[in-house]
């Protein structure tokens, strides 16, 4: 049986499979960034939804949205979830 690592080095390397792993990066990037905010500020799924107002399925998805276009988060959004951790939202263009 293959580890979770060698699954992933044989997939990727089917250069379809590398291509659209690498489209989502910036997304899973911005998920893997709430969970470490969450992390850093010592709080549960749970309350920061108490926080935003909001339930804890919610956070859950929205950390774990990963590519999922459905649940692709507002700007609004995000700026809830900062608050409730204790950061803001930067966001910023970058030349390629």
């Amino acid at each position: 049986m293959l580890t979770h690592d060698e699954l992933k080095k044989k997939i990727l390397s089917n250069p379809e499979v590398k291509a659209e792993y690498d489209l989502l990066e910036e997304e899973f990037s911005l998920f893997d960034e709430l969970l470490k905010a969450r992390m850093n500020a010592g709080l549960t799924q749970a309350e920061v939804a108490e926080r935003m107002g909001t339930k804890t399925p919610a956070v859950a998805r929205l950390e774990s949205g990963g590519g999922n276009k459905q649940h692709s988060p507002s700007i609004s959004t995000l700026r809830k979830y900062a608050s409730a951790v204790g950061c803001q939202v930067e966001i910023k263009l970058v030349h390629n």
